[in-house]
């Protein structure tokens, strides 16, 4: 049956729609993963090896796979992605040992490798399809809303259902992941329906450039990194994420430690990080609204400069902080942060880039983002458990400060462009050849 192209308005909807079914059961865990590996008996040095098993499967796979949506298309490639985060999820809540942890985590990291992008991509390329005029990073500041509301709502919910434990035959915080089991078949059958792109993105060609970008994942990582060598613009926009993505492990990972130290213990931990990242991913989405009317005022690097050197400050803050109402405050502010460098990053991305290497352009940032977030985790547990949460928060913030200078190129390339469709339309720079 072959479907009418998208409008740029229903393709936003669509967007919109997936970025709720993809993170609501996010929200749901969110405060639990953490504290359910502590309840099974994982120490912090053993959680920091489990979840750095993500990042580095993120860092083998990520530009193999953004060439494989680039070039068979977005929808297979968030078909399959659904289908790993189910398994994903079903692995890591029936594991009670360390070896399957880190199977589920594993999964999780290919389930990460070939999520990151496609939407994105599809969206922008469905948009300008139909108008080349559409402002992209409107939508995905309301995206960004979006994911901020959809976690939000999860996580409320998620710290609800750990205070009522209405099934007594599992713990407190086994019953939240199930919900969330439940919704990621939703969202599976959501991409299904709802993702349309054009027949000759899924042609014969495309499908020979598939498998050709998997046989030669090893190419194609070379050729992403001699695409950042010879564009000073997305290498520094890529190197953002070895700062961010050591900040994030603070409020990401070791905030509900931390919250469990002060509070009482994981369950008593996890019943309050449902209201509290529920607050947290509800200032995420202001923070998102806040960041698309800001850039059009000072720009959209000048927002993203000061959002991340903000974010750092606040995650400095959160680790000063030796109450649990000092810790939650600068946590929300933190996470408004957080939302507002979102958009604005991907944004200065997305002008890097054009629709035969999109995916790619963003695999490579996520790609650099996870290695580096992994190799973090492994410091950062370690000095967690020996030297206190308090020291491992604080050196992860300053240490995220520092990546905000690296937004300068971008700022002084909008700053410099005279074209009045550039931020959204702009040829790339010789840089970004396809993989």
């Amino acid at each position: 049956m072959t479907h009418a192209p998208l409008t740029a308005r229903r393709a936003r909807a669509v967007l919109l729609l997936l970025t709720f079914t993809r993170w609501f059961p996010g929200g749901l865990i969110i405060g639990v993963v953490t504290l359910l590996a502590l309840e099974r008996h994982m120490s912090l040095a053993q959680i920091g090896v489990i979840f750095s098993m993500q990042g580095f499967v993120v860092l083998g796979l990520e530009l193999p796979t953004g060439g494989f949506a680039d070039a068979l298309g977005r929808r297979p490639v968030l078909v399959a992605s659904a289908v790993v985060a189910l398994l994903s999820a079903l692995l890591f809540i029936t594991a009670h040992t360390f070896t399957a942890f880190v199977v589920a985590m594993l999964l999780q990291g290919v389930f990460r490798a070939l999520d990151s992008g496609p939407l994105e991509s599809w969206y922008v390329d469905t948009a300008h399809a139909d108008d080349p005029t559409t402002r992209v990073e409107d939508a995905l500041s309301r995206a960004g809303v979006v994911l901020g509301l959809a976690i939000a709502s999860g996580a409320l919910l998620s710290g609800g259902l750990i205070a009522w434990h209405p099934v007594r035959s599992m713990t407190a915080l086994e019953f939240p992941y199930w919900c969330a089991i439940g919704f990621l078949v939703l969202h599976l059958v959501a991409v299904s329906l709802l993702v349309r792109e054009p027949r000759t993105h899924v042609d014969s060609t495309g499908f020979r450039r598939a498998l050709l970008s998997v046989r030669q994942a090893p190419a194609v990582v070379v050729d992403g990194i001699r695409t950042l060598r010879t564009s000073r613009v997305l290498l520094a926009l890529v190197l953002v994420e070895v700062f961010w993505s050591i900040g994030m492990i603070a409020f990401e990972t070791l905030m509900p430690v931390r919250l469990a130290e002060v509070a009482g213990g994981e369950t008593r931990a996890g019943a309050l990080m449902g209201p509290v990242s529920a607050a947290a991913w509800g200032l995420f989405a202001v923070g998102s609204a806040a960041a698309g009317l800001t850039s059009r005022r000072v720009g959209v690097g000048w927002t993203a400069l000061v959002a991340r050197v903000l974010n750092g400050g606040f995650v400095v803050v959160m680790g000063l902080m030796a109450g649990p109402v000092g810790l939650v405050t600068a946590f929300l502010i933190t996470y408004a942060l957080h939302g507002s460098g979102g958009p604005v990053h991907s944004t200065l991305l997305h002008r890097q880039a054009q629709p035969r290497n999109r995916t790619t352009v963003l695999s490579m940032n996520s790609m650099v983002a996870g290695g580096c977030y992994s190799l973090g985790l492994l410091v950062l547990g370690p000095l967690a458990e020996h030297a206190g949460t308090t020291t491992a928060i604080i050196a992860a913030g300053a240490f995220s400060i520092l990546g905000a200078a690296l937004y300068l190129p971008a700022i002084r390339q909008e700053r410099t462009s005279t074209d009045p469709t550039a931020e959204d339309t702009a040829e790339p720079t010789p840089a970004t050849t396809p993989a």
